[in-house]
């Protein structure tokens, strides 16, 4: 198929309009708007700590493929385009997945908090800060 056949196959679909446009980006803005919202209730504690990282990753691939379909026409291309976008797109959501099991819940700890700015026992270990004060130093006065 020469380049100017390919133009016309191309040229033969209907192209979205600027209303199209503005409603994806509509959609996109509530989207966001909905991630805000998960973030802000697990700070509230309206739900369970950790719901909020599900929440904004499905939020977050739902744009994603907003984006990728209907901003960068992928929808409208040949499906090869669409194969050769999707299996590395797999390969990441597969890493990052990988990544957020390995430093999250297997781990165990992915939301302790690991001391605190005004307590030494935190990074000394709970031997060397004093009991009764533990913003302290751990070091004893020079006399």
């Amino acid at each position: 198929m020469s380049s100017e056949a390919n133009e016309m196959a191309h040229s033969q679909h209907a192209h979205p309009t600027n209303r199209f446009y503005l409603t994806i980006g509509a959609i996109l803005i509530g989207l966001t708007v909905l991630e805000v919202i998960g973030y802000y209730g697990e700070t509230q504690h309206w739900y369970a700590a950790g719901t909020a990282v599900f929440i904004i990753l499905f939020l977050s691939a739902l744009k994603f493929v907003s984006v990728v379909a209907y901003y960068m026409h992928l929808k409208y291309d040949n499906k090869l385009f669409t194969a050769v976008f999707v299996f590395p797109a797999l390969l990441a959501v597969l890493v990052i997945g990988g990544m957020i099991l390995l430093f999250g819940p297997l781990h165990g700890t992915s939301t302790a908090i690991h001391g605190t700015a005004s307590s030494n026992e935190g990074v000394h270990g709970s031997g060397t800060a004093p009991s009764q004060q533990p913003g302290a130093p751990t070091t004893p006065p020079a006399h």
